[in-house]
């Protein structure tokens, strides 16, 4: 998925999957660099609850910025929302 992403503007990549703990760490290498415009946090919910899937969020060690991006402005700007 990570080389969808990258290669083409349109592709994007959500976390619904998995709660922060088990990203895969290719996933949160990409989030952390130059993916950090193309993922969006997903909660896949009512399976997880956002409040599981943030549960462990500080562990994937991201800055302020990509966690900004990540959480919510990635979303408002695909999505349109802004």
């Amino acid at each position: 998925m990570i080389a969808l992403a990258t290669t083409y503007p349109s592709v994007y990549i959500d976390t619904s999957a998995d709660k922060s703990r088990r990203y895969p760490r290719e996933c949160v290498e990409y989030l952390r660099g130059y993916g950090r415009h193309k993922v969006l946090f997903g909660s896949n919910y009512p399976m997880l609850t956002p409040r599981e899937c943030l549960q462990d969020l500080a562990m994937l060690a991201l800055d302020k910025e990509t966690t900004r991006l990540f959480l919510a402005e990635n979303a408002a700007r695909v999505l349109a929302l802004r």
